[in-house]
């Protein structure tokens, strides 16, 4: 790990406890005077996966071809769209965290990276038990074969994913607010360039090499095989997933090490 990101995960690990108020205080702050409360964090996306189901599976009963890890359509939308869109929300939320937090790092020394770690965790929060919850749920269609618990290095890999690029935007998005703008844009197409809506297998092969450089094909690979097939996911998953943690690692080390010095001015 290069040091100036070693130096920052040292700072978030002695200041657990602190992070862990605030990630709290960020999920009810939220919800903050609804009479629903943290109702609202899990309702959206479960009507988001019981659309599918319904739609999908029960109206339209389609099914995808033979080489697919599921035969219905809405069963294999559920697993790749459930985590997209925690990869989404904590992105989404992380990259303007340190904007959101520029006056009370101006007033206290505290260590720039709670802020997107505390966006991340509060979105772990939320959809972690919705991907667990799958556990069960689709486990009994492979006799829970023991793959299925490749969700959880998985989950915990992810949420590694998410901060890193959800710190490294939100130092781009101090210096250029424009970038909140474009990563947006990214993450609202990002879907379509990766194995969420289609199985990787209908993807015209020549083009194939494109899904990896989203950062989410791993992940989605590796919950699919786990969840629809019980297997455990294939190597090229967990080394795609290597590749661009060390990739993002690498990004936002210099990044730290660049703004270390301007990065409350630009606040």
């Amino acid at each position: 790990m290069p040091s100036a990101l070693r130096a920052e995960c040292g700072q978030l690990w002695r200041l657990r406890g602190l992070l862990a108020v605030l990630a709290r205080r960020e999920l009810a702050a939220r919800f903050a005077g609804s009479a629903g409360g943290l109702l609202w964090a899990w309702l959206p996306p479960l009507l988001t996966v019981a659309a599918y189901y319904l739609v999908f599976d029960v109206v339209f009963g389609m099914r995808l071809g033979g080489a697919a890890p599921a035969a219905r359509v809405g069963t294999f939308l559920i697993v790749g769209m459930l985590a997209w869109m925690a990869f989404a929300d904590a992105v989404q939320r992380g990259l303007g965290s340190l904007l959101e937090a520029g006056g009370m790092l101006q007033k206290n020394p505290l260590p720039p990276g709670l802020f997107p770690a505390r966006t991340v965790l509060a979105s772990g929060a939320v959809f972690a038990p919705l991907m667990l919850a799958l556990v069960p749920l689709y486990a009994g269609a492979h006799q829970f074969r023991p793959g299925v618990w490749a969700v959880l290095p998985l989950l915990a890999l992810q949420g590694v994913l998410s901060f890193l690029a959800a710190y490294l935007l939100a130092i781009l998005a101090a210096a250029l607010r424009d970038v909140a703008q474009v990563a947006g844009v990214l993450l609202s197409l990002g879907v379509f360039l990766s194995p969420v809506l289609f199985p990787v297998g209908l993807f015209p092969e020549r083009w194939r090499w494109l899904l990896w450089l989203n950062p989410m094909t791993g992940p989605v690979l590796g919950y699919q095989a786990a969840l629809l097939e019980g297997a455990w996911p294939p190597a090229a998953v967990w080394l795609s997933i290597a590749a661009w943690l060390a990739l993002l690692a690498a990004l936002l080390s210099l990044a730290l090490a660049r703004s270390r010095d301007q990065l409350v001015d630009w606040l």
